[in-house]
């Protein structure tokens, strides 16, 4: 079988980078460094919601479907770098060239992760891969907008037209999966300066878990899985996460719905 990998970041305030490119002192205490970059991100577009560049990966969160089962893990502080946390999810589809799957990841995830790992020195040849060395990514690759090897689930259910755009939240739980749980994406960065750094992974990999499932369910829509395929693959994923001890796991699977 082709492994699936569905995938979510979290980001906070690149601060290294923002006291470089505005020339702020060293002993500027971060929010007020990030609250520059928010001031002026504000000036430029209205909103205070940074470029990629400036987003730092906090967190990678992955869902793995192959032959030998499914894994739920988390890339990231604190075990690892921003740079060995990206080069460890590239070194993934290096290894397993799965069907990556993402809840707005062309708009957001990925282009973090190209600027960031181009930032950061990561070496990414076969999500770069066009066909240069595998003659199959010509026709099917990551890169390609409209090539199915990545998936961008908001894109493809909205039929590449932002104004049909929907939450990743709103769906799940009108599929009756339990959707968000936990602090929410604009509580990420007072997490994260609160230290709360198990409170975003939490939060992360629940939003993979949400996207995960509702990549089963577009399956069943497409007739790529039958109606038992389906249950059975929901199945694993609950008896793996039953294994799990994380009291966020255990909310999951109290508002997750037979």
């Amino acid at each position: 079988m082709t492994p699936v990998l569905a995938f979510d970041i979290e980001t906070v305030p690149d601060v290294a980078g923002i006291r470089r490119l505005h020339g702020l002192p060293g002993d500027l205490p971060d929010a007020e460094v990030a609250e520059v970059a928010f001031q002026k991100r504000r000036v430029q577009s209205g909103s205070d919601f940074l470029p990629p560049q400036l987003q730092r990966v906090v967190v990678i969160s992955c869902v793995l479907r192959d032959a030998d089962g499914i894994k739920v893990f988390s890339l990231g502080e604190p075990e690892s770098t921003e740079r060995e946390a990206i080069q460890r999810f590239q070194d993934g589809l290096e290894k397993y060239v799965p069907q990556l799957v993402s809840w707005n990841g062309g708009g957001f995830d990925l282009p973090v992760l190209n600027y960031r790992g181009l930032i950061l020195g990561v070496s990414a040849a076969k999500f770069w891969d066009q066909g240069e060395d595998d003659r199959d990514f010509k026709w099917n690759n990551y890169v390609s907008r409209y090539h199915a090897r990545h998936t961008d689930l908001m894109d493809v259910l909205a039929m590449y037209q932002p104004r049909n755009n929907a939450p990743l939240d709103d769906v799940a739980q009108l599929a009756g999966l339990p959707g968000k749980i936990g602090i929410g994406g604009a509580k990420v960065w007072d997490a994260y300066l609160a230290g709360n750094l198990a409170d975003i992974r939490s939060y992360c990999e629940a939003d993979t878990a949400n996207t995960y499932l509702l990549w089963l369910r577009f399956q069943l829509l497409r007739g790529a899985l039958t109606e038992a395929q389906h249950k059975k693959e929901c199945a694993l994923l609950r008896e793996a996460l039953e294994k799990q001890k994380a009291p966020h796991w255990k909310e999951f699977l109290s508002l997750w719905k037979s």
